[in-house]
């Protein structure tokens, strides 16, 4: 095979459409548009949302909320997770070379969810009230 030889396949290439060349192609005459109104006209048509005059639907509808950007970049990590991680020092590094939080990760939140059997030394981690005392009822501290 040469690259001068390559052709797609039979029935993936489809000739361009050709409106408005006679009443034997199909789309003569309107061209495939139909008869008068705003739509049939060159240039006519309606910005995106217009209902005709009516109140359209993005304004008769209520604003509420948003949704934080910043929240891409926090992650929370379990007691559990903490335990079959298996490491004695823990920071925000470690947890992203183990793969539990994400590259761009900037800020890590320690919950209280499942148990922890292991004294575990954490730095540079955030802790909720329970997993603190979790944390130091294993003999681990909380920096």
């Amino acid at each position: 095979m040469q690259l001068n030889s390559i052709k797609p396949a039979a029935g993936a290439k489809h000739a361009k459409r050709r409106v408005g060349r006679g009443i034997g192609s199909g789309l003569g005459k309107t061209a495939g548009r139909g008869h008068k109104g705003q739509k049939s006209r060159a240039g006519g048509y309606h910005k995106v949302g217009f209902e005709g005059g009516q109140m359209p639907l993005q304004r008769r509808l209520p604003k509420r909320g948003f949704k934080s950007q910043s929240l891409r970049f926090n992650a929370e990590v379990t007691l559990t997770t903490l335990d079959r991680l298996g490491l004695a020092e823990v920071d925000v590094l470690a947890l992203k070379q183990a793969g539990l939080v994400g590259e761009l990760i900037k800020v890590v939140k320690v919950i209280k969810s499942g148990a922890l059997n292991r004294a575990v030394k954490l730095s540079g981690v955030g802790v909720t009230a329970g997993a603190k005392a979790a944390i130091e009822a294993a003999g681990g501290s909380v920096a």
